[in-house]
């Protein structure tokens, strides 16, 4: 797999509710974005693609960045 250029921008995302009952393309995402468990952290290139799943599981997320 081909590491993504690093554009400088990043932005730190946390899951902080659980993925239990949600739907399976919501947790196919948070697994895309790196999260794997309640309170994990991960740092994604701002692309609008990472936007994107960041916007469709927001109600699932903390971000900051």
């Amino acid at each position: 797999m081909a590491k993504a250029k690093q554009s400088g921008k990043t932005i730190k995302v946390t899951l902080v509710r659980s993925l239990i009952g949600t739907m399976q393309t919501h947790r196919a995402t948070a697994r895309g974005l790196g999260l794997r468990r309640i309170n994990s952290t991960a740092e994604v290139i701002d692309t609008p693609a990472n936007r994107g799943m960041i916007n469709k599981i927001s109600y699932l997320l903390k971000s900051e960045g």
